[in-house]
């Protein structure tokens, strides 16, 4: 399989660029791969956050709410419970 590609000259503030270079050099990538993943992650992160707006229109939030404070049902299991925290975060 071949992966077409393009070329887009990009412009970023210096300061930008060093870190953009510094993080790349710590995730042990090239520049240019970190500033794709990086785009990609945000393209991912956008339309994830317009699939659950289109979720949510369709929700029918006072049968969820019906269903969540309903009666019934048992307590977890103990190996399901989770550890109690103290304020420190603690278990």
């Amino acid at each position: 399989m071949t992966t077409r590609v393009s070329t887009y000259p990009l412009r970023l503030p210096i300061s930008l660029k060093k870190a953009v270079a510094e993080a790349s050099r710590q995730d042990n990538s090239s520049i240019n791969q970190f500033v794709v993943v990086a785009v990609a992650e945000k393209l991912s992160a956008m339309k994830m956050a317009e699939f659950f707006a289109e979720r949510r229109r369709h929700a029918d939030t006072e049968a969820a709410l019906s269903t969540l404070s309903r009666d019934g049902g048992q307590p977890p299991e103990p190996e399901d419970r989770l550890p109690d925290i103290d304020a420190r975060g603690n278990a």
